[in-house]
């Protein structure tokens, strides 16, 4: 799904360098096998199938199910932020490595052309037959909430090879799992949204956590002094304004990576409140004016180096 996977775990007197290395192989050969059902950039998945066939019903496994069925939830608990026929905008909004050589800004007349096939409230579920229907024209995008459920399928496979201690990462999306050899946590580093890759502002502690980042520098161009970016709001079809990056801190990757779109989105004060409805949820986002705000439940496990970078 256009990422790059990451796992991490040290040997010990169960598991030799062996044992690690066909841990990690089964936990990849799981991610391809969601992968090939939930990527939308493959036409031979399920999801592809969907969308190739949008108007009737079409039989899916329990996995589409399942992440539909999570996805649905996103968008009811976030005001609709979180809508995953936002695919059909992908036309006219390129990022990646879709963009074009010289970037334009969709007109208004083909936003709302596509807009008016965006709303994740017409996504239909027959649970006791597997089969999904979107009505004609839609089309789905698992990229903002697969990763998370996939994520969490690594980890499984990995806990079942009698892993306790690990790290999995794929992208923007990881968990971590127990501690350390030498009993400290698993520390992630928050990405500054204007400073180099790799460039950190602040540090957070994961022991049995998840964590997932939006933000609006991974994929995004310039038009005349504005930045554009990835993260579309579906209430008006543009790129999200109130927010740089937003890092989510939550029981399950799928939690996580399901609401950090939604909490971009909202912006501070209704992103926040969202976290704080969430058991387990936490936040730390970088607004538009790069203020950092932290939720509560982050206060104690967050450490802060520096200021963001400020720029464009």
């Amino acid at each position: 799904m256009g990422t790059l996977l990451l796992f991490v775990a040290y040997t010990s007197a169960t598991h030799d360098e062996a044992a690690l290395r066909a841990a990690f192989a089964a936990s990849v050969a799981e991610v391809a096998r969601l992968e090939s059902l939930l990527s939308e950039w493959r036409s031979d998945s399920e999801v592809g199938r969907v969308n190739q066939n949008s108007g009737q019903w079409v039989r899916v496994g329990p996995e589409l199910l399942t992440v539909l069925d999570r996805s649905l939830w996103a968008g009811r608990i976030s005001e609709g932020t979180f809508d995953v026929t936002f695919q059909v905008l992908s036309d006219i909004w390129k990022f990646g490595t879709a963009q074009e050589p010289n970037p334009r800004v969709p007109s208004r007349e083909e936003i709302e052309a596509r807009r008016a096939r965006v709303d994740y409230r017409r996504i239909e579920l027959d649970r006791a037959g597997s089969r999904v229907r979107i009505p004609s024209g839609f089309r789905l995008g698992l990229g903002g909430i697969a990763k998370g459920y996939i994520v969490d399928a690594a980890a499984r496979v990995l806990r079942r090879h009698g892993l306790t201690a690990f790290l999995v990462q794929a992208g923007g999306d990881l968990y971590g799992a127990g501690r350390k050899p030498d009993g400290s946590p698993w520390v992630s580093g928050i990405q500054d949204p204007r400073g180099k890759p790799g460039s950190f502002f602040a540090t957070i502690e994961l022991e049995d956590r998840a964590f997932s980042t939006a933000g609006d520098y991974a994929r995004a161009f310039h038009v005349n002094g504005k930045r554009y970016h990835h993260i579309i709001d579906p209430r008006t079809g543009y790129p999200a304004t109130a927010s740089r990056s937003v890092t989510v801190w939550a029981p399950d990757a799928l939690t996580a990576d399901a609401i950090d779109d939604a909490v971009f989105i909202l912006g501070p004060e209704k992103g926040l409140a969202l976290a704080e409805s969430l058991d387990g949820v936490g936040v730390v986002i970088v607004d538009a004016e790069n203020r950092v705000h932290v939720s509560p439940r982050l206060r104690d496990k967050l450490e802060i180096s520096r200021s963001p970078t400020d720029a464009l």
